[in-house]
């Protein structure tokens, strides 16, 4: 397992820069069009825990415009997703910048997603094993279903991905994940556009 962790980490290190210097005009091209899009930063940056609860910058392509009530209040999702956003988002563009995440050695291209700080207090002791193994741009969970299972089925993936990780069930994920970017599928779960919060019950 040691052998192919290091493996993996030269892997990742290697082919996301390769594919940063291909893809920099793409890139680029997106920024600007976000830019005009948004009217403010493409950049949606967030901390999340990684490796061992080791919080990092998460980088993404924003793909929302910060919106609010009367009240003051942050718009619902749908309010605030622009038509760019969707297809940007249904595409899996906005994950793109998670590439310097990887370069840093915060992420992997397969491995549990990174999830929300505040999370870290509501996990079981089995929950937390997730944070066992390096996260990932995608995961285990995220091609069985990605926001359209429950938190409940998500640990259960993701744990199974913890304890059998290795060379060939990291290239069925990544068989799988470009399959489900070009179907769109898992997208948006059917409650909202984004996966509802976990609350240490759901």
């Amino acid at each position: 397992m040691f052998k192919y962790v290091s493996f993996k980490y030269l892997f990742d290190f290697s082919f996301s820069f390769v594919i940063l210097i291909l893809i920099l005009p793409f890139i680029l091209l997106v920024l600007i069009i976000l830019s005009i899009d948004l009217n403010e930063s493409p950049f949606f940056i967030q901390k999340r825990p990684g490796f061992k609860g080791k919080v990092f910058s998460l980088y993404k392509f924003k793909t929302m415009r910060t919106m609010f009530d009367d009240k003051g209040n942050l718009l619902s999702d749908n309010d605030r997703l622009t038509l760019v956003g969707r297809i940007i988002r249904t595409l899996s563009i906005d994950e793109l910048p998670q590439l310097l995440n990887i370069l840093k050695g915060e992420m992997s291209f397969i491995g549990p997603r990174p999830l929300l700080l505040d999370y870290l207090p509501l996990y079981s002791f089995e929950q937390m094993k997730r944070h066992n193994v390096i996260p990932g741009i995608s995961g285990y969970a995220q091609v069985n279903g990605r926001n359209l299972i429950s938190w409940k089925e998500k640990f259960k993936l993701d744990l199974y991905y913890v304890e059998n990780q290795s060379f060939f069930l990291d290239l069925k994920i990544l068989i799988l994940t470009f399959k489900n970017v070009f179907t769109a599928s898992g997208v948006n779960s059917d409650i909202n556009i984004t996966m509802e919060k976990f609350n240490g019950k759901n």
